[in-house]
């Protein structure tokens, strides 16, 4: 097992990475999924991470403590600021998280608790591998029985057409809410998870680039089921390790994977419809 433990001591934070990525991706999903183009959630991470991490530097909460906390926090705030800004849809939608990011990390840059710009250092190294893949497991199998659920039929019924959703008597804004909040929930709990195996945060982490690759990562794995966000998430996370070979054309090569993904595989690389017909081509040739 020699080889097992060189490989884990080079790239368990990668493969950290990977899981916290796909939480993330997945708090996204859930919002898309009820037809919400939300850019708040990494400042929902950023808002549970530094919940946790303050939690335990300052009052020495157990772990699972601090991951809970690190949940509630954003949902919180997502309850408190949804009634207003879920009034707006699409670009304005867009806008107007991304700005409610802007203000969070603004505040955090400000804040001497937080560490300002420089951030919050030392803390405790305390995820483990096994906390990241029970918490994703536990969160796919959840948003799997949401998803045929009653609330997930009523998500994807005011995705298609909202105005319709109301006709037939579903309460969109409490939905709204609620896809709002739970994505909110799991972005914080992604936050806590990578506050307490890197040692370190700062508001960077936060801002307006994060937010956006969160997005992509949902966007190139596709939406139409829980295997596209992570698959995008999974690609997005080992691409640039992938490309390390390239250095200086590291970034040009993403990049142009991504926009050659957008032109040909709109839906996304994993879409349900295809990958089925592809199968059923597979069996057709064999027989």
């Amino acid at each position: 097992m020699e080889w097992f433990n060189d490989f884990w001591s080079t790239y368990s934070t990668l493969v950290f990475s990977v899981g916290v990525h796909a939480l993330l991706a997945l708090s996204i999903w859930l919002t898309l999924s009820c037809g919400l183009l939300s850019l708040a959630n990494a400042a929902f991470m950023g808002v549970g991470a530094y919940v946790s991490a303050l939690l335990t530097l300052h009052l020495e909460w157990s772990f699972g403590s601090v991951l809970l906390a690190g949940g509630i926090a954003p949902t919180l705030v997502a309850l408190i600021i949804g009634a207003p800004v879920l009034r707006l849809s699409g670009v304005y939608l867009a806008m107007a998280t991304l700005a409610f990011g802007e203000v969070v990390r603004i505040t955090v840059l400000n804040l001497e608790i937080t560490g300002g710009p420089e951030g919050l250092n030392g803390i405790p190294l305390a995820t483990e591998g096994w906390h990241i893949a029970l918490i994703l497991a536990v969160a796919v199998y959840g948003l799997a029985r949401l998803r045929r659920s009653k609330v997930g039929r009523a998500f994807e019924a005011i995705k298609e057409d909202e105005v319709a959703a109301r006709l037939m008597g579903i309460n969109v804004d409490r939905y709204k809410l609620l896809a709002f909040s739970l994505g909110a929930f799991i972005a914080g709990v992604a936050g806590a998870l990578n506050a307490h195996f890197t040692f370190f945060i700062s508001p960077r982490e936060y801002g307006f680039e994060n937010a956006v690759d969160i997005l992509t990562m949902a966007v190139l794995g596709g939406t139409s089921s829980l295997i596209g966000p992570m698959l995008g998430s999974s690609i997005l996370t080992l691409l640039p390790e992938l490309l390390r070979s390239l250095q200086d054309f590291r970034s040009l090569v993403n990049g142009a994977v991504l926009v050659l993904v957008v032109l040909f595989l709109p839906k996304g690389l994993w879409e349900s419809r295809r990958i089925r017909a592809f199968f059923k081509r597979l069996k057709g040739g064999q027989a």
